[in-house]
């Protein structure tokens, strides 16, 4: 068996703002396989400043998988704890191998296109008309949850864009979410969960920095609005430290990225835990190429959350792969009489 890794630059159509910064491009490896004449392809997709292994070493490591491929996937899996995007794509990448075809990693009706799995659309952060034109936008698409991206500009404004929403559509019609990405403060945090309460929100993403557990807990007590996690689910590695922190904070959600947090199998750990402890979840990508989104759509598929995922970034990029995934109605879709346009030579 032969392994490579490649490194590509996906580029985004529009900048596209969260409370990190602007993000205009987002830099994604893929580890292919080769045996007997099968290919097989993973994404190992990395945030830079917020995946947990965005370390000096990122690419040696995937120089070792490729010269330890050998040990099969299990064992790479096991050596690559601190690396969970590259746990992702090794997963990936075997599945991929194993596959009749390197795209459809667990045939359903999804991939049949008999079934399709209810997304969020998502709402950019940005100034106030560009938050405005994207929320009518994903409306008129159909979309029934919409996700916002919330603490890049005036709170009052942000308010003001939920108003807006409301005054149109009850939460019957339109499920709202909110993301934070930590940009409360810890003073103020309860203040504007409760001003957001008005609005009957569905949830409010990681309203603090991850990290602060003792504060965190005391928000998802009897909160105005569920609290999910998300970034406080980075860099926590062992059975032991997961479920040390959902007993502490106890969230009603658990918002799960497989190229953050080790793959299938560490998304499963979680669910796993979540179940234990009663805690709601969805599944997001964490704007993988379209390639990565499949694989993440099909394994989400196969879980069979009713609940909308958070699956809605393919359109995102100008030199995204083009394929079956299709997006209509609020819903992904999986049109089966399309084919991938993927060159293996690609980079």
């Amino acid at each position: 068996m032969k392994a490579t890794y490649h490194r590509y630059l996906l580029q985004f159509k529009n900048p596209s703002g969260t409370s990190r910064g602007i993000l205009t491009e987002k830099e994604t490896w893929f580890l292919l396989l080769e045996n007997e004449g099968k290919t097989g392809i993973g994404e190992c997709g990395i945030l830079r400043g917020l995946s947990a292994d965005d370390r000096p070493d990122y690419e040696a490591k995937l120089q070792w998988v490729c010269d330890h491929i050998h040990l099969g996937e299990e064992k790479l899996w096991e050596a690559l704890l601190e690396f969970p995007s590259i746990q992702f794509g090794v997963e990936m990448a075997f599945r991929s191998l194993r596959s009749e075809n390197p795209f459809v990693l667990f045939p359903s009706k999804f991939t049949d296109g008999q079934k399709n799995i209810p997304i969020n659309g998502l709402v950019w952060m940005g100034n106030e008309g560009f938050m405005k034109q994207q929320i009518e936008q994903k409306i008129a698409e159909g979309f029934h949850c919409v996700k916002l991206k919330i603490g890049a500009i005036d709170f009052e404004k942000e308010l003001d864009l939920l108003r807006s929403i409301r005054q149109n559509f009850d939460e019957n019609q339109i499920e709202i979410r909110v993301d934070a990405n930590g940009a409360f403060s810890e003073i103020d945090a309860f203040d504007k969960i409760n001003q957001l309460s008005e609005f009957k929100i569905h949830s409010v993403e990681q309203p603090i920095q991850k990290n602060q557990h003792d504060s965190m807990a005391v928000l998802c007590k009897n909160p105005k609005i569920p609290i999910a996690l998300d970034e406080e689910l980075i860099g926590v590695f062992s059975s032991k430290e997961k479920e040390e922190l959902l007993h502490k904070i106890k969230p009603q959600y658990l918002i799960l990225k497989p190229s953050f947090i080790g793959g299938f199998r560490g998304t499963l750990a979680w669910i796993a835990l979540a179940q234990k402890y009663q805690i709601g979840w969805w599944i997001t990508s964490a704007l993988e190429s379209n390639i990565g989104l499949n694989a993440i759509a099909q394994f989400t598929f196969g879980l069979q959350n009713p609940m909308p995922q958070g699956l809605g970034t393919g359109g995102l990029y100008t030199n995204n792969f083009d394929g079956p995934l299709e997006v209509q109605s609020g819903e992904l879709g999986y049109n089966p009489d399309k084919n991938w346009v993927v060159d293996f030579n690609f980079v």
